[in-house]
């Protein structure tokens, strides 16, 4: 599993990346209350802005973490927004299909993370 610098985390099995919100980031968010996805088969690019996550304190986006392509959401989630506080880990965003799995390696591992974070 890898980080982003703005609380996300990736999970890749090869060209196929998993992304959601670390506990750290669900907590300083506070009560999720509003989800809003991409659509699956939207090509992104790294930094697009493409989640959109509304809580009792703020408001906060998701942006692609890499280039690809959406291709799946978490169908759960827009009914659901609490299940990200719940368990921030299980509760992941999207799927995408990454242009290049190698540069996965430019994220930070779990301790260079909570390093990031203390």
């Amino acid at each position: 599993m890898k980080f982003t610098e703005d609380h996300e985390w990736l999970d890749a099995d090869g060209d196929i990346v998993t992304v959601g919100i670390t506990e750290y980031a669900a907590k300083e968010l506070g009560d999720v209350v509003f989800v809003e996805l991409p659509e699956e088969g939207t090509m992104v690019t790294k930094g697009d802005e493409i989640v959109v996550i509304e809580s009792v304190k703020a408001a906060s986006d998701i942006s692609a973490p890499m280039d690809g392509e959406i291709v799946e959401v978490n169908a759960d989630l827009p009914d659901k927004p609490a299940l990200v506080n719940d368990d921030p880990l299980a509760a992941w965003f999207f799927r995408m299909r990454v242009d290049d799995p190698a540069v996965l390696d430019d994220f930070m591992d779990e301790d260079a993370y909570q390093a990031h974070i203390a």
